[in-house]
């Protein structure tokens, strides 16, 4: 397919944002016109703000979670960071993985001037979060006392550990269908009605967790099941926010019933499902290094479980300049604009290192007031510290990692990506776990483990986008 300059397109737009194929008729948005015209930096900015604002919000509600459940002592702290790796799991395998996938399938299609086949792409997106939700809650629900007491926790830790995890996967099905509906309109462009939605339930969040936690007038004291009521309020009621909106006719791809076909689920799958499994190993490794932590004790599990967070509040800052890349490059590639396509590539890249690298040596320099946050117990600040101070230079090469990680999605090819994943996996999971377990590794051998493999993930990525060839061979529909 010839690339699309900008003498090719009309002069006038039309409410419709789809971009167009070469020798099209049809007319364009002005966003689709400037994802496939306009200065790079600029328009992704403006694609990514209100959802990188809005995820570092709702992040921060869960680091005030977090700090609430600290209040309740360690055992509460501890059986959320049981938690924490799993529930992790699933958001980000429905936002950045399935999700990933449907963005990048909607963006294609809409790039091609497929219309219909955007709508019938958000029907089967539908139909995959329902799938994905029930796996996931009967899966977790079932096998929670195994899984916790398998990472590490014991006694009263793992009774909170239950009792929180119970009452949010129960609302699995819930997140994974806002997960994926929030991903169909950022697919088409529409970034700010997600960010909303995600704003408006993070504000509501904050007040309803510390009634429900601590109790409030009526409202008796739940204290960690309370996290656990509030997280699934917000799910419930987000997802019915966003299916009313795909379903009123405002929004450029419209929910509606449409006959099932292998095409569209393909369409998803072929890009989502390998993501799917790039986020099972990044939270994977999160687990297994949880565990190989916990064979020092259940402060030291909750030492690396409140420096950790700072890993996972990095991940919403990614994941809106990874959404609005993915965006960007999916609907350049629908339209044949393969170099453009990979210009936006790594001017995304190089935002993510910026962002992560200041982020990670002002963390390492000062990691006292990040973990002070959750605990003033010694032995938690100084687990907490000495991970920070080990793994926090190499922020950069995880921005890095991911950034590409994302952009490779919406090129349809993820494959070495997610093998730079796996190489993570290997040495900072399977090599710190048999590391403690097999050879009693102290805290400071497991996070220089961590920070090798974060490093080689990063480099890895890297060289894997550069000798991948985008937009040859048959196209990714």
């Amino acid at each position: 397919m010839a690339p699309l300059d900008g003498s090719s397109l009309p002069n006038t737009a039309t409410l419709d944002p789809i971009a167009i194929a070469p020798g099209s008729t049809a007319t364009i948005s002005p966003m689709a016109r400037a994802i496939l015209t306009a200065p790079i930096l600029p328009t992704l900015v403006r694609l990514a703000w209100p959802t990188v604002i809005v995820l570092v919000i709702q992040t921060s509600v869960g680091v005030m979670e977090t700090y609430f459940l600290g209040h309740l002592g360690t055992a509460a702290l501890a059986g959320a960071a049981l938690v924490f790796p799993v529930l992790m799991l699933m958001q980000t395998m429905s936002n950045g993985g399935i999700g990933g996938g449907v963005s990048s399938a909607v963006a294609r299609a809409l790039g091609a001037g497929r219309k219909d086949d955007a709508d019938a792409l958000a029907f089967h997106a539908l139909i995959l979060a329902i799938g994905f939700g029930a796996i996931f809650s009967l899966a977790v629900i079932g096998g929670g006392t195994w899984l916790y007491s398998a990472l590490g926790g014991h006694s009263e830790a793992l009774a909170a550990a239950l009792l929180y995890s119970n009452l949010v996967f129960i609302g699995a099905i819930p997140l994974w269908i806002m997960a994926l509906m929030a991903s169909v309109l950022r697919g088409s462009g529409n970034v700010k009605f997600p960010a909303v939605i995600t704003l408006a339930g993070g504000i509501l969040l904050v007040p309803l967790s510390a009634a429900l936690i601590f109790g409030w007038g009526p409202v008796p004291r739940f204290e960690i099941a309370g996290a656990g009521i509030a997280v699934l309020t917000y799910y419930i009621a987000s997802a019915a926010a966003l299916l009313v909106y795909l379903r009123s006719g405002t929004s450029v791809v419209r929910l509606r019933r449409m006959p099932l076909e292998w095409r569209h689920f393909k369409a998803i799958l072929g890009v989502g499902a390998l993501s799917a499994f790039g986020t099972i190993q990044t939270n994977l490794t999160v687990a297994l290094v949880t565990a190989s932590i916990g064979l020092l004790g259940i402060e030291a599990i909750a030492g690396y479980g409140a420096a950790v967070r700072l890993d996972y509040f990095l991940v919403p800052m990614l994941f809106g300049i990874g959404a609005a890349a993915i965006t960007m490059v999916a609907t350049n590639i629908g339209a044949g604009q393969i170099a453009r396509a990979r210009r936006i590539s790594w001017v995304s890249a190089a935002i993510g290192v910026a962002i992560t690298e200041v982020i990670g040596l002002a963390a390492a320099v000062f990691p006292e007031i990040w973990i002070g946050l959750f605990s003033e117990d010694p032995t938690i600040l100084e687990t907490g510290a000495q991970y920070l101070r080990i793994v926090g230079p190499t922020y950069g090469f995880f921005g890095l990692g991911l950034m590409l990680y994302f952009t490779s999605q919406g090129a349809g090819r993820v494959f070495w990506p997610v093998m730079a994943g796996t190489v993570r996996l290997f040495v900072a999971g399977f090599g710190t776990w048999i590391a403690a377990s097999m050879f009693g590794a102290s805290e400071q051998v497991v996070f220089i483990t961590v920070a090798a493999a974060t490093v080689a993930y990063g480099l890895m990525s890297l060289l894997a986008v550069r000798l991948t060839p985008w937009g040859i061979g048959k196209p990714v529909r």
